[in-house]
């Protein structure tokens, strides 16, 4: 299905640049965005990646962390009626890079403040959901993994409206949107796996603009379905042939087949004032449901100051847990049960960890911009958001990572 989507959405792009070529009517607009990058740590003990990747860097120099490459089509078929197509290149939860589908909706203007967008279109749980993956964006290198690597659903199929509206001085943006999340998680237990979700999804997001300050409020509810996840449907598999009803119970409570309900909740805040920028982010994932997925708590703040062309900054950022959705039956010591409990309550204690990074972004030319950056991970808990060796159940080492890369736009 995905790969007739994106072959489905590269024959629309193709079909639109030729009818655009053929009438010369300029309705067509070609952009693209990219980063050249390399990285590595200075251990090869643990592997830092950025969510959902597979292929983690080590203390050799790597390309895969950070480089891409977009490529984005968009035909106004007239005042009201817009089509857009964005295609992504990366590595994510394969170890070669690969291509997929991020955007590709139509586009409706109902007036001069709604219109309502039909396809697939990124979920805007994030301050910066709509360009994450644009480098030139963003002032970081990479959006802090503490805060972006809490929320498995970066895209949907679906629909959204958007509403804006100036009252007075103050830009205020309404954003509904719901439809079906479809794709892959990355799973770095058990020597890595890669698991297919298809998760219904909905939710608001609402964007005050005023100035140099622009704040943001996001909340997104989602069933999470996840039929194919190897280590814990051996887990729950288990349980459930023990026969043992409080067994069979904590089976089903763990599982993420039939979906569950979770929600993600998060608060942003930037400011690009005189030569200062400062950008913030608070965010929740809540369970609604048990599940085995632990609930967090995450943020980070980032400063910089200008000068000229060449702005330095500094970012702290973390992720802990909150607690668990699960409760595990207590039984004596000496029940059959007791270890196999036991080790579903460690299962269940969330990973988590803090990094402090410094960077430096120089605008060097047009549409260019180089950036480098060293962060300090220190992993708190089960080795925080590193990629272990497999058999590795923690690590509490920390990990500078070193990274340089040219981000630009055409």
């Amino acid at each position: 299905m995905k790969k007739q989507l994106l072959a489905a959405a590269m024959l629309a792009a193709t079909g639109m640049m030729a009818q655009a070529g053929t009438l010369g009517d300029g309705n067509l607009s070609i952009s693209g965005f990219g980063t050249l990058g390399v990285a590595k740590t200075n251990s090869d003990d643990a592997k830092f990646a950025r969510y959902n990747q597979a292929a983690g860097t080590g203390d050799s120099p790597r390309i895969g962390l950070d480089s891409n490459l977009g490529l984005q089509a968009t035909y106004a078929f007239n005042d009201s009626l817009s089509g857009t197509v964005q295609v992504l290149t990366r590595k994510n939860t394969s170890q070669q890079f690969t291509t997929d589908l991020t955007w590709g909706f139509l586009k409706y203007k109902l007036n001069d403040e709604t219109n309502v967008r039909l396809g697939r279109v990124v979920l805007p749980a994030f301050l910066i959901s709509d360009y994450q993956n644009v480098g030139y964006a963003n002032t970081m290198m990479r959006p802090p993994i503490e805060m972006y690597g809490q929320a498995p659903i970066e895209n949907m199929d679906g629909a959204d409206v958007n509403w804006q509206h100036a009252f007075g001085d103050t830009n205020v943006t309404v954003q509904g949107f719901g439809g079906v999340s479809r794709g892959k998680l990355y799973i770095p237990t058990g020597g890595g796996s890669v698991a297919k979700h298809q998760s219904p999804v909905f939710g608001a997001a609402v964007t005050a603009e005023y100035g140099p300050f622009t704040a943001r409020l996001a909340h997104a509810r989602a069933k999470i379905e996840v039929n194919n996840l190897a280590p814990i449907n051996a887990l729950t598999g288990g349980l459930a042939a023990t026969g043992v009803p409080a067994a069979i119970q904590l089976a089903d409570d763990l599982t993420l087949k039939g979906g569950k309900k979770m929600s993600f909740t998060e608060i942003g805040l930037t400011m690009d004032w005189k030569n200062i920028v400062l950008q913030a982010e608070y965010a929740q994932r809540r369970a609604h449901e048990p599940v085995y997925i632990p609930e967090t708590n995450s943020g980070y703040i980032m400063a910089g100051y200008r000068f000229g062309k060449v702005l330095p900054y500094y970012a702290h950022a973390y992720y802990k847990g909150h607690g668990s959705s699960v409760t595990v039956p207590t039984v004596p010591a000496a029940h059959p049960l007791a270890p196999t409990f036991g080790a579903v309550r460690g299962l269940l204690v969330s990973p988590e960890q803090k990094s402090d990074l410094v960077g430096m972004r120089w605008d060097f030319a047009k549409s260019l911009a180089l950036k480098v950056q060293i962060d300090h991970v220190k992993p708190q808990v089960k080795g925080g958001s590193l990629i272990l060796p497999s058999g590795v159940m923690t690590y509490d080492k920390s990990v500078n990572v070193y990274a340089a890369g040219i981000d630009f736009v055409f």
